[in-house]
């Protein structure tokens, strides 16, 4: 082609076809010269319309751009270029953009086009000397090098934009913004931290700071919008079915069932259309990658035909082969970059969706109504946010596969069918065969993993979740077995689905190990056979091998994509549902203003839209200021016209207003997992004078002076380290404190004493309280209080019987007068007593010590006693006694003093801490210890014979290959087949087997049932739900896969190194993998340990959301959730980035021996066969592959090792004494008398503190009934916590019937006496399991215990009786029912011995005296020791134990310590009984 030069532009002869290649001088000087600007004028303006809608803010100008700019200025010759590429700097700098990718590219085609014109300079200057033409070479020379200076200035980043102040204020910014384009293409940025985790083990605050585009606020406020406007859509479209179908006739039940299904469909459907739309964009990049990563994936084997025709051609010039070397290295190299690129756009993406969908799923537990709430348990939501996010991460990183995997199966077989003409057809039969096998497997798989498996694990969870909330009542029935059983149960199917999950992956891994063989063996048989002219050269056998090669990858991910999109389309089924559920009504209550504060007019209120009405014919209205007392018996609807109030319950009709803010006090306190002062402020600034105000008016300051840190302690998950009245207490100064204009107490005076609860009346409640001018609907049993309410509410079933005030409700001779004269005359005079008492000393000393001693009686529970000697010693009782304190003079803690608390004297709670360096090989020898050397021996000799075999196969092939071709025929070529097919077979039959891990959470379970109480209050359940619900799946599913890969790589790997001598290569691969795997096990660790305080955290939003809805908290529980799934990502993140930098370092690695092992064998091309450069070539192209996948799974393995080390934890902490000892010679009817003896008995709650009981000697005598009291730390609980050996004895004995406690077993000792505890405790399940959950009683037995706990007619009415389904923590059932269950647990065990802590606060007066008159009845002949808080409930005892400083100071009967006038007598006179 003649052309502007005179002469053609491209000669081959001159090109190709010689033993010195070069370019015509025309080609030199045009197309070489114009490429690049060609590149630069198309794609500017898309570029520079990029930099438009992307502005990051200006960079000021640097030393980087200077220098960019004055080079540019020096390059002469193409001026039009020059001056675009200035432009598009400045527009750049002007943009914020710190590395140019654009540019980048630029100048390696510029540098790239002036290479060959360089190497003809050189060329010529060496012919003809450089003084013939000296301008123009240093001109060229110079040129060129400003040209290379130019691509290594854009290598680095300039400096940040001025304007990104968040940038830059932030502590520890994550380097992948300072990187340059090349540093991210390599995952350079992220060797700092590699190195750093190297040399010492990574803390939390070495971590990055997440990007503002990562954090959950970023995320979440943009995704909330679209799922809003998508939920409205789906909404509509119901609501039109439901007009449709009320206009039409009733749909059968096939139809609605069909319709139920849709709304599932769908609703999983728009969820997966808004998470496309908000990270489709970006996800689309890496698809783009993938694409690219293909082409040059199918390129390199057309290189190695080339490479291997170049072998076979003797009168090839060498370069051609340097050439193809060089080339097959560059697209290796290229592959490896966009295959890690799309991996970290798919795990980047993966981890935003993991944000999104615990964002939503969060945000939507604080909206969600109660009838939905009550579908899904607290352990199904924290499922949700762990294994079905984790599913939809895995969805995105395998989605592609599920479109590309069937192209690069096409592509395979084409270049097959060109190297092999139709014998290829018989590698497409073998993949049809192959492929609905593994189709039919991942199908299976699935099934039984989500249908099966998840259902197993979710209910296993859920009951764990139930066990670790009710642990107190399991360990005081001895109750341990039975739910150690229902775990196990659970366990075992949920294993059993494991196992037959694992058998089908073996059977689909053994198809996948034997695919490559076997189209191969297809293939190369039926070229062989058709004609005996066919024959399999070293470019047939290699090229044919290496597609095959190619195509095992997408037919090993094929299904495993199909497989994992399935599961997450169901995964995004549940989240779909459960977002879409049915959520509060925001004009359920409306703000309208009213002349009264509150108001209902004809309401009608259900907990469900189909359920029946809780509440009917409500009309109220509330005058401001006013004080309403709502009264009635157990389950007549009393606390639920305060959720109506606040809009918690289905408004079928009516009208419901409130005036102004609210502030709630449920009836079971809701305690967060904080400081005291945390819990009280409850997110409000603190306001010193009115938070002091608030802590004496709730009666909290006595409590303060006992608690080590006072209100800076930690209270334990859901106030375990607090008795009831404390909690209550609490909860009603958090509502106090709040200043709010409307109170809704639901009976919060039950859990504290009369005394306590007289107080708090006065000061808090009543006409003279902080609160006499706000609005307060107090729900109450006391009937002391009523005369001083404005206005009394009667309750029957749902309704408002009778209303007014209390003189009103008197003179009406109603049903209420006669419950009044009935019930109240003693509370009346008590309270009056009190009154005058208070009247006639106006100093406020005697107020005080009347507080103090009112508090002193009031309910601690067992646990507060154990968690402050555990924590601080009993010295916090010898400071005097408190009753000399002037409480209402004391001075406020200054704010120095506050200071001075050390940081962790209130700490109770354990964070999960992350253990550091290489995992101990002592956790190897666990793992392999459970599974067997039985089964472990014979895997590893399989797995190398495989290898063997494998080696063989491919050997004997390379021999086939160079077998010389006689005739155009090979001899002996159905020999040849034959060996070739039987190695083939032997290496495809790999033995897999499934390592379970029964036996470690087996371990776990045991280990954490027999733990003692004090575990429990130290460890959040967040902690242990972790243990049981991610670290064992990682056991059960993660290890086993690990374990198998890890034994094949690296057998294969030896085989590579026999096929190729690269020794030196191990080094290169060991360099990376050493400080691999140091930091990536410790990223691990850091997630594992910042995942627990999410669960925990969702667990205590879900238990608390109508409180925080109550107080209007949600933005501040949505911050700091926001907060902690940040903080979880912060080691997420570069965990992942972690592999990505192993993996791209190792790859070159790998190409680096791709271009070994093609050099060599160019430059042995006289001594080396075509078979063996095909077989050495062929395997150096796995290698790549290889190397990574052996670091990969080696590191993986010793990641979730991580997970056997955090199950094992809990092996080493202290255990309780055994449950039951064999050969015990213990009577089956014992205690058969139920005598009680103490000899000398001392009681400590931890090694070197002070005892808490002090040599108590004492007999109770059977029949006897005992009342112990005493101000608080006097040791009532101890007592109680010595009879049932929650704790241990420090000195003495105690006997019951005449038997030494300690000599016998936990369970022997636990069944055979009872407690009714002050927190009644309900497990999701039949109501017939709560009471019996052994099965030991007989119906009718059931039947009685409920009659005699007044629930038979409650009970018989249900639908399903004794079947009836409680559900989680018995939240179907009211309070004062779920006390009256736990009675009837007591009269059906019957024990000679019975132990009661405030047994019925939570229960009507009228329901209160039944309680006491079975108890009186029932337990006639037996034992009966109470801790009394009332003191009115024991005057009629045999006899009352006064303690005081862990000593016994008075016992005597009721009447003789009255008549002593010690004591007993005091607080007697004070609770108005004297």
């Amino acid at each position: 082609h003649e052309d502007l030069c005179g002469n053609t532009t491209f000669d081959w002869n001159r090109t190709w076809y010689t033993a010195n290649p070069d370019l015509t001088q025309c080609f030199q000087n045009t197309v070489l010269v114009w490429v690049p600007c060609i590149y630069l004028w198309l794609l500017a303006p898309f570029y520079c319309l990029h930099l438009y809608c992307h502005d990051h803010g200006r960079i000021h100008i640097s030393c980087l751009c200077a220098a960019k700019m004055v080079r540019f200025c020096i390059i002469f010759g193409h001026f039009q270029c020059i001056i675009l590429a200035l432009c598009i700097i400045q527009l750049e700098r002007i943009r914020g953009c710190r590395s140019s990718i654009f540019l980048f590219l630029f100048w390696v085609l510029a540098v790239v086009c002036s290479l060959v014109p360089l190497r003809a300079k050189i060329q010529l200057a060496m012919d003809e000397g450089i003084a013939s033409d000296i301008v123009r070479y240093l001109a060229f020379f110079s040129y060129f090098t400003i040209q290379l200076a130019q691509l290594f200035l854009c290598c680095f980043a300039d400096q940040p934009p001025e304007g990104n102040l968040v940038f830059n204020s932030l502590q520890n910014p994550c380097p992948v913004k300072d990187a340059s384009f090349l540093s991210k293409i390599l995952f350079w940025w992220f060797t700092g931290l590699v190195v750093k985790g190297y040399r010492t083990p990574l803390a939390a605050e070495d971590l990055w700071t997440l990007r503002e585009e990562d954090t959950s606020y970023k995320i979440i406020s943009e995704l909330q919008e679209d799922w809003t406007a998508e939920r409205a859509k789906l909404q509509k479209q119901e609501k039109a079915l439901v007009s449709g179908v009320a206009l039409g006739s009733r749909l059968p039940d096939q139809a609605q069932l069909l319709r139920k299904l849709q709304k599932k469909q769908s609703s999983g459907f728009f969820l997966l259309s808004t998470l496309a739309r908000k990270f489709g964009p970006y996800f689309l990049t890496g698809t783009l990658c993938i694409i690219f990563h293909d082409a040059f994936m199918f390129a390199i084997p057309q290189v190695l035909s080339l490479l291997l025709g170049f072998m076979r051609d003797e009168d090839a010039p060498l370069w051609k082969g340097y050439f193809y070397a060089t080339l097959m290295f560059l697209l290796s190299c290229l592959q490896s970059l966009f295959n890690h690129q799309y991996m970290y756009t798919c795990f980047t993406v993966g981890m935003r969706v993991k944000t999104a969908v615990m964002g939503l799923v969060y945000r939507k537990s604080l909206v969600i109504n109660s009838a939905a709430r009550r579908t899904c348990t607290v352990g199904e939501i924290v499922n949700l946010v762990s294994a079905d996010t984790q599913k939809l991460m895995d969805f995105v990183v395998y989605f592609n596969a599920v479109w590309l995997a069937p192209i690069e199966i096409a592509l395979c077989l084409f270049f097959l069918w060109q190297h092999l003409g139709p014998s290829a057809l018989a590698g497409i039969a073998t993949v049809i065969l192959i492929f609905p096998l593994n189709g039919f497997i991942a199908k299976k798989r699935s099934r039984l993993q989500v249908r099966i498996q998840m259902k197993f694990m979710d209910g296993r969870i859920r009951l764990m979740n139930e066990i670790l909330n009710g642990i107190k009542i399991l360990k005081f029935y001895a109750w341990e077995k039975a739910f150690l059983e229902q775990v196990l149960g659970y366990r075992e199917k949920e294993l059993k689905a494991l196992k037959k999950s694992q058998i089908l992956y073996s059977i689909s891994i053994a198809s996948f190990n034997s695919s490559s063989f076997l189209i191969a063996f297809a293939m190369f048989g039926v070229y062989v056979m058709l004609d005996d002219r066919n024959v399999l050269d070293a470019q047939k056998v290699f090229v044919s091998m290496a597609l095959i090669n190619i195509l095992k990858t997408p037919l090993s991910q094929l299904p495993f994509a199909i497989s994992t999109t399935m599961q997450a389309m169901v995964s995004l089924r549940r989240l779909g549902k459960y977002l879409c559920s049915e959520e509060l009504k925001v004009d359920n209550v409306s703000k309208a203003p009213l002349s009264s504060d509150v108001a209902i007019e004809n309401g009608t209120f259900s907990w469900s839209a189909e359920g029946p009405p809780c509440l009917k014919r409500i009309n109220i209205h509330v005058p401001r200021g006013s004080l309403v007392a709502v009264v009635g018996h157990v389950g007549s609807g009393k606390s639920s016209l305060l959720s109506a109030m606040l809009g918690e319950t289905e408004k079928r009709s009516g009208r419901v207003t409130v005036k102004g803010s609210v502030a709630y006090v449920p009836q079971q306190a809701w305690i967060q997992n904080a400081t005291v002062q945390d819990n009280i402020i409850f997110g409000r600034e603190k306001l010193k004078t009115w938070y002091n105000r608030v802590l004496e008016a709730c009666a909290l300051l006595p409590d303060l002076d006992i608690l080590p840190a006072g209100d800076a302690t930690e209270i334990g998950e859901k106030g375990l380290n607090l008795s009831g009245g404390q909690k209550q207490r609490v909860s009603l100064a958090r509502a106090v404190y709040r200043k709010a204009d409307v109170y809704l107490l639901d009976d919060p005076l039950s859990a504290v004493d009369a005394h306590v609860g007289q107080h708090i009346f006065d000061k808090v409640i009543g006409p003279k309280g902080v609160l006499r001018d706000k609005t307060r609907i107090l729900v109450t049993h006391g009937m002391s209080f009523l005369p001083q309410a404005d206005l009394i509410l009667v309750l029957v079933d749902g309704e408002i019987t009778e209303s007014g005030s209390y003189q009103e409700l008197l003179s009406r001779h109603g049903a209420f007068a006669d419950f009044i004269h009935t019930f109240a005359s003693t509370e009346r005079k008590e309270s009056a007593i009190q009154r005058g008492k208070e009247t006639l000393h106006s100093s406020g000393k005697l107020k005080t010590c009347k507080l103090v001693m009112a508090f002193g009686i009031s309910s601690i529970s067992l646990f507060f006693f154990f968690f402050i000697k555990l924590t601080y010693g009993l010295s916090i009782f010898n400071r005097g006694d408190t009753t000399n304190s002037n409480l209402q003079n004391m001075e406020p803690v200054s704010e120095a003093d506050e200071e001075q608390v050390p940081e962790d004297l209130g700490k109770l709670t354990e964070v999960d801490k992350a253990r550091t360096g290489r995992v101990k090989l002592e956790m190897y020898r666990k793992y392999f210890k459970t599974i067997g050397l039985a089964i472990i021996i014979p895997i590893v000799f399989l797995y190398a014979f495989q290898q063997g075999a494998s080696l063989a196969y491919n050997y004997w092939l390379s021999m086939w290959a160079d077998d010389p071709i006689v005739n155009g025929t090979q001899i002996d070529t159905n020999l040849k087949l034959t060996v070739f097919g039987a190695l083939g077979f032997v290496q495809g039959q790999l033995y897999q087997t499934s390592l379970r891990s029964l036996q470690l959470h087996m371990d776990l379970l045991i280990n954490v049932l027999r733990s003692p109480m004090s575990f429990f209050e130290c460890t959040p359940s967040g902690n242990l739900l972790n243990r049981f619900a991610k670290e064992i799946d990682a056991i059960d599913c993660m290890v086993p896969d690990g374990l198998k890969m890890m034994l094949s790589y690296p057998f294969w790997f030896h085989s590579l190194l026999v096929s190729i001598s690269k020794a030196g290569v191990l080094l290169f691969h060991c360099g990376p993998q050493s400080f691999y795997v140091a930091t990536s096990c410790q990223l691990r660790r850091l997630e594992a340990v910042s995942r627990s305080p999410i669960y925990t955290h969702f667990n205590e939003t879900v238990q608390g959301a109508s409180v925080i809805r109550a107080f209007g908290e949600q933005s501040r529980f949505i911050l700091q959730a926001n907060k902690r799934v940040d903080f979880n990502q912060t080691s997420y993140f570069p965990r992942f980035v972690a592999t990505r930098w192993l993996a791209v370092n190792l790859e070159f690695v790998g190409n680096g021996v791709v271009l070994a092992a093609a050099i060599l064998s160019v430059m042995g091309k006289n001594t080396l066969s075509p078979g063996i450069v095909g077989l050495a070539v062929s395997h150096s192209l796995q290698v790549t592959g290889i190397l990574s996948w052996i670091v990969r799974s080696w590191t993986d393995v010793e990641n979730n090792i991580v997970s056997v080390e955090r199950v094992n934890e809990y092996a080493d902490t202290a255990k309780e004494a055994s449950w039951s000892i064999e050969g015990s010679s213990l009577p089956q009817a014992w205690p058969h008398r139920g005598t009680i003896e103490f000899q000398d008995y001392g009681l400590q709650y931890r090694k070197g503190l002070e005892l808490a009981l002090k040599g108590i000697t004492l007999n109770v005598q059977e029949r006897d009934k005992v009342g112990i009291v005493g101000r608080t730390g006097a040791g009532k609980s101890s007592l109680a916590l010595g009879i049932f050996r929650i704790l241990e004895a420090a000195k003495g004995k105690i006997f019951i019937d005449g038997v030494n406690i300690a000599d016998i077993g936990l369970h022997d000792l636990r069944s055979r006496i009872t407690i009714i505890p002050q927190d009644p405790v309900l497990f999701s399940g039949s109501l017939r399991m709560n009471l019996d959950p052994f099965d030991t009683y007989t119906d009718e037995e059931v039947w009685s215990s409920l009659e005699l706990a007044h629930l038979k007619n409650f009970v018989s009415n249900l639908p399903d009786k004794l079947n009836h389904e409680c559900s989680e923590g018995g939240e179907n059932l009211s309070l004062g029912q779920r006390q009256l269950v736990c009675l009837a647990r007591a009269l059906l065990r019957k024990t000679k011995i019975l132990v009661l802590d405030e047994a019925t606060a939570a229960v009507d007066l009228e329901t209160d005296t039944l309680i006491q008159s079975t108890i009186r009845t029932q337990f006639e002949d037996c034992t009966v020791l109470t801790i009394a808080h009332r003191l009115n409930t024991i005057m009629d005892y045999t006899r009352v134990i006064v303690m005081d400083r862990g000593n016994i100071s008075e016992m005597d009967s009721p009447a003789n310590l009255i008549a002593q006038r010690g004591q007993f007598y005091r607080m007697c006179r004070e609770a108005g009984l004297v």
